[in-house]
C-alpha cells in the first residue's frame, strides 16, 4: 500500500462487513453507507466492525450512516458491496455526488454490472468524469457472525477487474490495486461479466434442494453438494463459457476458477474441486426458497448469460429451463425484470458491436 485512501462503502451486508473492517485494519479511512438503519446500528454504537478467522482485529469506521451525501463526496473510491439487484439503486443515489476522478468499483458486477451503472448515471445527468468498473467476484468468502462482527472464511488469491470502457483499466487498477494486490485486470467488462460463477453455482443448487430447503434443514450448501447435482452444474457452465467465447471472452471453467480463486483446491471433476475447498466448508444452505441465490442469481445471472447467448445465436436450454423454473417458484417474471441487452444499452448489436463498445 503506498498511502492510505478514503474508501466508501456502500451496502451493509456479509461483503460490506468483510472489506469495511479489512481495509480498516490495512490503514485505510472507512465511511460506510446503507439504506436501512436497522442494518448499522451495531456498527454506529461499537464504531467499527470486529473481524475473525482469515483477518483477526477491530475494523474502526469513520462514519456509518444512511445519508449517502458525507459518504461519496467525501471518497477516493467507492466500494459497491451489495446485491446486484441493488445496483440500480445505487447508480440513482450515488448521482447527485459524485466528482470528477473518483473510481467506483462493483464487487461484484454479476453480469452486466458495471453496463447497468452507466447507464443509470447517463439517465441520472452524470457529466463528471468518474470511472466505473467491475470485479468478477467478491474477493472475500464470509459471514456476518454477530452484531458488528464478520468471519472471513477465505480471501481468493485473484480477482479479474475491468473498467468500462476497457481504456480505463490502468486507471481504475493504480487506485484498486493500493487496496487489494488480487485484483487483476481483465481485458474488457465482458470478462468479467461473462465469468459469473455464482449464476452457474447457486440457482440451480437451489432448485435441486427445493425440497430440503422448504423443510429448513440444516445443511452445507457446497459441501453436501452430491455428483449429479455438480454434474448438472457443469452443463450450465458448458453454456457460460459457450457464450463467453462467442464474444470474445473465452473463460475459464468453474473447477479452473476454483483452482485459481483458492488455494488447495485439487481434483478433475467439479464436484472433487468444490469437496477440497476448505473455504466452502460451514457454508449453510438458505432455509427458504425466496433467497438471494435465486433474487439476484436470475435476473443478474443467468437471465442476461442466456440473453447474451441468444445474442451470438447460442443455444442455452438447460440456463433457459432453470430461470423458467426460479420465475415459477418465486412467481416472477425475472425475463422481464432481470439485465437484457436491451436493458443494458445494447440493443440489435451482436458479439463484434458489443466487444467494440465495451473496448472504447
Amino acid at each position: 500500500m503506498s498511502h492510505s485512501l478514503q474508501v466508501g462503502i456502500l451496502g451493509a451486508g456479509n461483503g460490506a462487513h468483510a472489506m469495511a473492517a479489512h481495509l480498516s485494519l490495512m490503514g485505510h479511512s472507512i465511511r460506510l453507507y446503507n439504506k436501512f438503519q436497522q442494518e448499522i446500528e451495531a456498527m454506529q454504537e461499537a464504531g467499527g466492525v470486529t473481524s475473525e478467522g482469515a483477518v483477526e482485529g477491530f475494523g474502526r469506521l469513520e462514519l456509518v450512516t444512511i445519508d449517502p451525501a458525507d459518504v461519496v463526496s467525501w471518497a477516493h473510491v467507492l466500494m459497491v458491496v451489495a446485491p446486484a439487484f441493488a445496483h440500480r439503486f445505487m447508480a440513482e443515489t450515488v448521482a447527485p455526488y459524485l466528482r470528477a476522478g473518483q473510481v467506483i468499483l462493483l464487487n461484484p458486477g454479476a453480469t452486466g454490472g458495471a453496463m447497468e451503472f452507466r447507464q443509470v448515471l447517463r439517465a441520472e445527468g452524470v457529466e463528471e468524469r468518474v470511472l466505473v468498473a467491475e470485479a468478477q467476484t467478491l474477493v472475500y468468502t464470509c459471514r456476518i457472525s454477530g452484531p458488528a462482527r464478520v468471519r472471513i472464511m477465505g480471501i481468493k488469491q485473484r480477482v479479474l477487474m475491468a473498467a468500462l470502457p476497457a481504456s480505463d483499466n490502468s486507471a481504475v487498477l493504480q487506485v484498486v490495486g493500493q487496496l487489494f494486490p488480487q485484483f487483476a485486470p481483465a481485458p474488457n467488462v465482458l470478462h468479467t461479466s461473462l465469468y459469473n460463477i455464482n449464476a452457474v453455482f447457486h440457482p440451480a443448487t437451489v432448485v435441486l434442494n427445493a425440497n430440503r430447503i422448504e423443510a429448513g434443514e440444516d445443511f452445507d450448501f457446497y459441501q453436501e453438494m452430491t455428483p449429479a447435482i455438480a454434474s448438472f452444474l457443469e452443463v450450465i457452465d458448458q453454456e457460460r463459457m459457450r457464450t463467453a467465447k462467442a464474444f470474445g471472452a473465452p473463460a475459464l471453467s468453474a473447477k479452473d476458477w476454483l483452482r485459481a480463486c483458492y488455494a488447495g483446491v485439487h481434483g478433475d471433476t467439479l464436484y472433487e474441486c468444490i469437496q477440497s475447498n476448505d473455504a466452502y466448508r460451514g457454508l449453510k444452505a438458505p432455509k427458504t426458497l425466496e433467497t438471494r441465490y435465486i433474487s439476484e442469481d436470475i435476473p443478474t445471472g443467468l437471465v442476461p448469460i442466456v440473453s447474451f447467448a441468444r445474442a451470438a445465436g447460442i443455444e442455452a436450454p438447460v440456463s433457459r429451463a432453470v430461470v423458467d423454473i426460479c420465475c415459477a417458484l418465486h412467481r416472477q417474471d425475472y425475463w422481464r425484470a432481470g439485465r437484457t441487452m436491451e436493458n443494458l444499452g445494447l440493443t440489435g448489436m451482436g458479439p463484434e458491436e458489443v466487444i467494440e463498445y465495451v473496448t472504447g
